[in-house]
């Protein structure tokens, strides 16, 4: 144990949002095993000034060019190199000393710099589910080709992940992806044309950003990490259940062929599976809190609605399509939720607007990058009007 560990080099894309920051504590807790090499916002200047004070990091990047002089000059006391733009982005994964990338910017704006990161055979600690929806395909043969290993680090997967070590070539005939069912697991369709922006970001269980807690409350993150998990797991869409299980203590399950089932348990927080992901295939102390069976006396479950939460039957379908499909979707859902954000879109409606842009956009069997670049520009359009012809 007293051998000279060296310290992994770590790029958070995303530093500012909740599992950059939730990152940023597992780093703390671990100084002698990680190493912050570069931070990178697309918004949040000040949380990345602050960041960057306390890290050092050896670079750090704004997405957002117009922030560029505030974040330049408020660091300009220390040896840490400053970029702005989204191609500074996407070149600053390519750094030879890194080891992991850890994506956890939101949206479809972490598809390239992954793509960059896998070409230059960093690891990836994958937070960013939309890399993997809207082109799991590509991202997987880049993967091969680079032998880049992807570690999940959405909760779920990070789960299957860890119930599938040690079962080298054993048949999975099943994965069981569990949901808390989000703040409007109870409510009938009659309830939910009525809830509002307040309302859908107060999740029971997980603290996240609003784009994953609208997404939450809609299950269309359930619907995306259902595609997610085919991509990682080599599996059918056949294979993939989602069981609504309101407690978040079972984070999800795998199924092998002799029917035994193996569950990965634990507190909703999201730092264990981040260390995870950065100490694979190790398991290292952490301070967090345990589970307390004397406390967690009631694990129940139940099916999910599709009919009152459409959207993971429209990612089920998109699956199912294959193709371009679930970039459309990706990028409709976007567009709604940012919506709804505003206020300009009823809850119910963003499901109607998805499915709709489904059905408008141009489909293709055997997409290359650029028809992923053209899908989602065409995908955004198109759910654009339909929002702004959309009566709340």
């Amino acid at each position: 144990m007293n051998k000279e560990i060296k310290k992994k080099q770590i790029i958070i894309l995303g530093s500012t949002g909740s599992i950059g920051t939730q990152a940023l504590q597992v780093i703390e807790e671990h100084p002698e095993l990680y190493e912050v090499y570069a931070l990178t916002a697309n918004n949040k200047v000040d949380l990345l000034i602050a960041q960057a004070r306390k890290f050092q990091p050896e670079a750090v990047v704004i997405a957002n060019e117009e922030k560029y002089e505030q974040l330049k000059e408020a660091l300009s006391d220390l040896p840490v190199k400053v970029y702005a733009g989204s191609e500074a982005l996407c070149q600053i994964v390519e750094s030879g000393p890194v080891d992991i990338v850890l994506t956890a910017m939101v949206g479809y704006a972490g598809l390239k710099p992954t793509i960059n990161a896998i070409r230059a055979r960093k690891a990836i600690a994958l937070a960013n589910k939309e890399t993997l929806v809207v082109a799991g395909e590509l991202i997987n043969e880049l993967a091969q080709q680079y032998r880049t290993p992807i570690l999940p680090v959405d909760s779920e997967h990070s789960a299957v992940f860890q119930c599938l070590a040690g079962e080298v070539g054993n048949p999975i005939e099943k994965v069981i992806l569990t949901a808390s069912g989000g703040p409007f697991r109870t409510y009938t369709l009659e309830q939910l044309q009525t809830v509002t922006k307040a309302q859908a970001l107060k999740h029971p269980n997980w603290e996240m950003g609003a784009k994953i807690t609208i997404d939450s409350a809609s299950m269309m993150n359930k619907g995306f990490e259902v595609i997610e998990a085919k991509w990682l797991f080599g599996v059918q869409p056949s294979q993939i259940e989602v069981v609504v299980h309101p407690q978040s203590v079972i984070h999800s399950m795998v199924q092998f062929e002799d029917g035994a089932v193996k569950a990965q348990l634990g507190m909703p927080d999201m730092r264990l599976p981040i260390q995870y992901a950065f100490s694979y295939p190790d398991r290292v102390y952490s301070s967090f809190d345990r589970l307390d069976f004397a406390k967690c006396t009631n694990l129940t479950f139940e099916q999910p609605d599709t009919k009152c939460f459409r959207n993971l039957a429209l990612a089920y379908e998109a699956m199912y399509r294959g193709g371009n499909m679930p970039c459309i979707v990706n990028a409709a859902n976007e567009m709604v939720v940012a919506a709804f954000l505003r206020d300009e879109i009823s809850f119910l409606a963003m499901s109607d607007v998805i499915e709709k842009t489904m059905g408008c956009v141009s489909f293709v069997q055997v997409p290359t990058y650029d028809d992923y670049v053209a899908t989602d520009a065409e995908a955004r359009r198109i759910a654009t009007e339909l929002i702004v012809n959309c009566k709340l």
